[in-house]
């Protein structure tokens, strides 16, 4: 099942860092397997009166860091014509900051995928703070490239996180999809570490009996899809544990990793799942936020 828009695109942020061009590498291979053109853009972060202890040097300045911001776009828009001879791609210098840029970008493309740290990334932090709100607020589904892999073993599966409530559609289907289209298996977890709300009611509860519960569970939310898409092998991963690690865990040997904006229980307001959150920190390999179909309930 295609989720193709009219005249839709995939969209790589860029600004000129090392895990940018990373992002720009995947982004022109998932376009060529879409059929897409890439659109390559990099947000121009200028307001009148910056910078500030530089105003002596007026637009000068302002044109020195424009001319930086045009090269750079142009040679992350090359790096992909080289990856992928065949590809379209456009670019776009857009004067703004990042997020609101990127989010005005995923308004009208199929994705929009970013590197996991920027140029001002720190050491010791993990995520950059444009990828976090970018997977947060943005229409479309969200790559964020992780990994050190330049090229991610093409054989390596496709893994979702499937939390058993109607909000995990929406990432079941691009991860059917992703995996149908990398002639990959896919892997979906189920965890049920958050059914127990009394630790001291442990010893009374019969846990094959949970298990078995929730690998029927499990089995009605795959039962559509694997229908549709017969050819993708489905391998099913039920186990007592929390969701982010069990996810983490798996991502040490996948390609990509699917996960939703918000998991079951999340409330209005929370934009992003605590799931979702903390494998964008943690994830071994690109990870994909989709957000829910409208009007699904968890």
């Amino acid at each position: 099942m295609s989720t193709t828009r009219p005249g839709s695109t995939v969209v790589v942020g860029v600004d000129g860092s090392e895990p940018a061009r990373r992002a720009v590498r995947w982004a022109a291979q998932e376009a060529v397997r879409r059929g897409l053109p890439l659109r390559v853009v990099m947000a121009f972060e200028w307001m009148s009166g910056q910078p500030v202890g530089l105003a002596a040097l007026g637009d000068r300045y302002r044109d020195v860091m424009l001319d930086t911001a045009r090269r750079q776009l142009t040679e992350a828009a090359q790096l992909a014509e080289h990856e992928q001879p065949a590809l379209e791609v456009q670019q776009q210098l857009v004067v703004g900051y990042p997020i609101p840029v990127l989010s005005a970008e995923a308004e009208h493309a199929e994705l929009v995928v970013i590197g996991d740290r920027g140029v001002g990334g720190v050491a010791g932090l993990l995520l950059g703070s444009v990828a976090v709100a970018l997977a947060s607020r943005a229409e479309c589904p969200v790559v964020v490239v992780r990994g050190e892999a330049e090229v991610p073993d093409p054989a390596a599966p496709v893994v979702v996180g499937v939390d058993g409530s109607p909000i995990s559609e929406a990432a079941l289907a691009f991860a059917f999809e992703a995996a149908a289209a990398r002639k990959v298996p896919l892997v979906a977890v189920h965890t049920w570490w958050d059914l127990i709300v009394d630790p001291t009611m442990a010893p009374l509860l019969d846990w094959d009996a949970i298990e078995n519960d929730e690998r029927e569970v499990l089995a009605e939310r795959l039962a559509g899809w694997a229908e549709k898409y017969p050819d993708v092998h489905v391998q099913r991963l039920v186990s007592r544990d929390r969701p982010a690690h069990a996810l983490v865990e798996q991502s040490l040997r996948a390609q990509l990793l699917v996960v939703g904006s918000r998991g079951r229980g999340g409330l209005a307001g929370l934009v992003l799942g605590s799931v979702s959150n903390a494998v964008l920190h943690r994830a071994h390999c690109p990870v994909a936020v989709v957000r829910p179909e409208p009007g699904a309930v968890g």
